[in-house]
């Protein structure tokens, strides 16, 4: 089936395919992150960081200099990853489990805690050094399609509560590493560029109001926006949610998607690529690393990273929720027991997709960009084995 086809064709039902994708990507994602560490550190090793710095491209804008593998992977690629969380995160907002104020309470609260407090934890084990206080927000998000992937083999030891309460503050943890990339890790701004942008942002919402619906003519201006955004000196990827925003939504409450949703339509095009294609081949980009090199894993650098995921993760999303089931303010995921909300909250810490592009964009230079990723291996790696051994054991909710 051809791409336009699979972008415009009826949709199903969002969450169960979200659900469905996002698992078996997170898998695939494993794989691909495995598969890079191997070739690595082996004889391939040269051959791998070769390709990945190929000049393959123009140079789009003088801060990237010439566009190579690794750039187009990260800052081309990835904005389509942002533009289908985006566009996830407009549809639970308007139209899922996102759109009333009591579904947002605990999911608002477990993701603000869940990233705070890896964050402080960061910067207490770093000493508030200068040099390394910049890659605060490393340990503060939480890789989706890792974790979900890591519930899907556990099957149905892990209720569905569980499963959707880990989606929403996922998606809720999107939304706040999409503001910390755009107001952290920003260069001096090209004002020119910036305001081509919101002109093109604005002609989106202007078609929008004028009742365009076919998703090619959002794809042709979200390219556009891109490409003023990488040259406004703001990540090019957060050009995607800002894009998803303007997509017209058909609000489908209870029932299946509507297929004259544009939003819908474009989602469900888009997932199998994201979730299939673009999250392994970032891993795989990323997740290669020689070991054995200059890099103690143990040094402060690392060491703050895997402890800010492992530690900070699990305090505070368990201890947030639970001070909100206790005060009240929420209730805990049904027919889930303490224990599995637990072994979700340590679930929580494994930050892979996520946690790399932010320590990419901290720290892009050896040899703490190497630093950077053992010690988010290292963190997700605790928090996996870790959150699957409490969930395999753990019993249901009487």
């Amino acid at each position: 089936m051809s791409t336009l086809r699979q972008i415009t064709r009826r949709p199903r039902s969002a969450m169960r395919a979200f659900l469905r994708s996002e698992a078996a990507g997170g898998i695939l994602l494993m794989g691909a992150a495995a598969l890079a560490m191997l070739i690595a550190n082996s004889p391939l090793a040269w051959t791998y960081f070769h390709v990945l710095h190929l000049e393959t491209g123009p140079v789009l804008t003088p801060k990237l200099g010439p566009m190579t593998v690794h750039l187009w992977i990260n800052d081309g690629l990835m904005a389509v990853f942002f533009l289908l969380v985006g566009l996830e995160i407009k549809r639970e907002f308007l139209d899922g489990h996102l759109s009333s104020w009591a579904d947002r309470r605990l999911p608002f609260i477990a993701a603000a805690a869940g990233m705070a407090v890896p964050a402080l934890v960061y910067l207490g084990v770093t000493g508030g050094a200068p040099d390394l206080t910049r890659g605060w927000a490393i340990p503060a998000a939480t890789d989706i399609a890792f974790a979900l992937g890591l519930l899907a083999l556990l099957g149905k030891r892990a209720p569905t509560s569980l499963k959707l309460f880990l989606t929403t503050v996922a998606i809720v943890d999107d939304v706040g590493a999409v503001a910390i990339i755009a107001l952290f890790y920003t260069a001096a701004l090209s004002w020119t560029a910036l305001g081509l942008a919101l002109l093109v942002l604005g002609g989106m919402f202007g078609m929008n109001r004028a009742g365009v619906k076919h998703p090619l003519w959002y794809f042709a201006a979200f390219a556009l926006l891109w490409y003023f955004m990488l040259l406004s000196g703001v990540h090019a990827t957060v050009a995607g949610v800002l894009a998803a925003l303007a997509v017209p939504i058909v609000n489908t409450p209870g029932a299946p998607d509507d297929e004259d949703s544009t939003l819908h339509r474009m989602e469900h095009g888009l997932h199998p690529w994201v979730a299939f294609g673009i999250v392994p081949l970032f891993g795989f980009a990323n997740a290669g690393v020689a070991l054995g090199g200059d890099v103690a894993p143990f040094a402060p650098l690392p060491l703050a990273i895997a402890l800010g995921l492992f530690l900070g993760k699990q305090a505070g999303v368990f201890g947030s929720v639970w001070l909100a089931v206790i005060l009240k303010l929420a209730t805990r995921p049904s027919k889930a027991s303490w224990p599995q909300v637990y072994g979700v909250a340590l679930l929580c810490g494994i930050g892979f997709t996520m946690s790399l592009f932010i320590g990419g964009l901290a720290f892009p230079a050896a040899p703490k960009a190497d630093a950077v990723k053992i010690g988010v291996l290292m963190g997700s790696l605790l928090s996996a084995m870790a959150g699957v051994a409490v969930l395999r054991f753990a019993g249901r909710a009487q």
